[in-house]
């Protein structure tokens, strides 16, 4: 009787602590109806045979207008699929050797990319849930984007330029002129950031906006909201993929997250509306200018979502009211962790 009590008392406990660390933003998405398609241009353009090409494109560019304009006019410079001079400009420039391998290595890195499309679709119907009347994609574009974008969003499509997520390592990106792709440019084009960043420029583009005419506290806060309703669609995520940094940033930037709140305050810049001072803290680049050399990029971003975390923690808001709350209210709650 007692090893059965033993038992029970266990299971309880075991149960208690399952409950305490799973995380409340991870919702149950089962009702969902939500359905994101997908269509995998760069694959179209590598398989279909010539004399169909015309065809396939006329379609898509009734499906995916503005992607097939962006893809060809923007990155590819071909001029449109409805030009005279498209066919002889986009024969070209698809035979030149390098767009060629850097085809290949996209074919071989994403053979597939369900699963990718699995855990995105699987980000908006956990922010539908959070936000039931938010604006979500109808269509996920897998492209070649000649390294013009990493993401790019239109009203309903979102296009995701995988040649940005072959890896640094990968042979056509360490090839790229490095007077143009600096190395911390080639290193942050892995691939485990590609399902946070399609979500992350979503939300930045229709829903949580990098405000205008901002303080450097309100558009650090503002990128907290943005970082944590990406949170939200993908809790599953390891943070420092969300913060998009690797293991020794991420833990640098966590280690000395109240030096960097201290520096910010005795040298005046919470308040200032300096353009200078919030590119230097919110863009990316080798690290964050006026901060130490060791430490990564865009760490006012960082601050922001320890700031929001923070507030989010201590109050019990959802993520709706966390968009309309001011950020002296969100400020006021901030604690650092030592």
């Amino acid at each position: 009787m007692r090893k059965i009590q033993f038992l029970s008392c266990f299971m309880i406990l075991l149960l208690a602590i399952q409950s305490c660390s799973s995380d409340a933003l991870d919702v149950d998405i089962s009702a969902s109806s939500y359905n994101l398609s997908s269509i995998q241009l760069d694959s179209i353009l590598q398989n279909t045979k010539e004399q169909n090409l015309e065809k396939e494109l006329n379609q898509l560019s009734q499906e995916i207008p503005e992607i097939i304009d962006y893809e060809f006019y923007y990155c590819y410079k071909t001029g449109l699929p409805k030009d005279s001079a498209f066919s002889a400009n986009w024969t070209d420039f698809s035979n030149s050797p390098y767009y060629k391998r850097l085809s290949k290595r996209i074919t071989e890195k994403f053979p597939h990319v369900s699963s990718s499309t699995k855990t995105i679709e699987d980000g908006f119907k956990r922010l539908q849930v959070h936000l039931p009347s938010v604006k979500l994609p109808k269509t996920i574009v897998y492209m070649n984007s000649y390294f013009s974008s990493s993401v790019y969003c239109t009203e309903n499509e979102l296009a995701i330029g995988l040649e940005r997520y072959l890896g640094a390592k990968t042979d056509v990106i360490k090839e790229l002129p490095s007077d143009v792709f600096y190395e911390w440019i080639k290193e942050a084009m892995e691939p485990e950031y590609m399902e946070r960043d399609a979500v992350c420029a979503w939300i930045l583009t229709h829903i949580c906006e990098p405000g205008k005419d901002h303080n450097n506290i309100q558009a650090m806060i503002q990128w907290g909201k943005i970082l944590y309703l990406t949170r939200a669609s993908i809790p599953q995520q390891d943070e420092r993929i969300l913060l998009r940094y690797n293991a020794s940033d991420y833990q640098w930037a966590i280690t000395n997250e109240r030096s960097i709140w201290e520096h910010i305050v005795k040298q005046n810049m919470l308040f200032t509306k300096s353009e200078k001072d919030q590119a230097a803290f919110l863009q990316e680049g080798p690290f964050t200018s006026g901060l130490s050399q060791k430490g990564p990029d865009r760490l006012g971003q960082f601050l922001g979502y320890r700031i929001v975390c923070s507030y989010m923690e201590q109050t019990n808001v959802t993520l709706q009211q966390l968009l309309d709350k001011s950020y002296n209210e969100i400020l006021a709650e901030y604690e650092i962790n030592d």
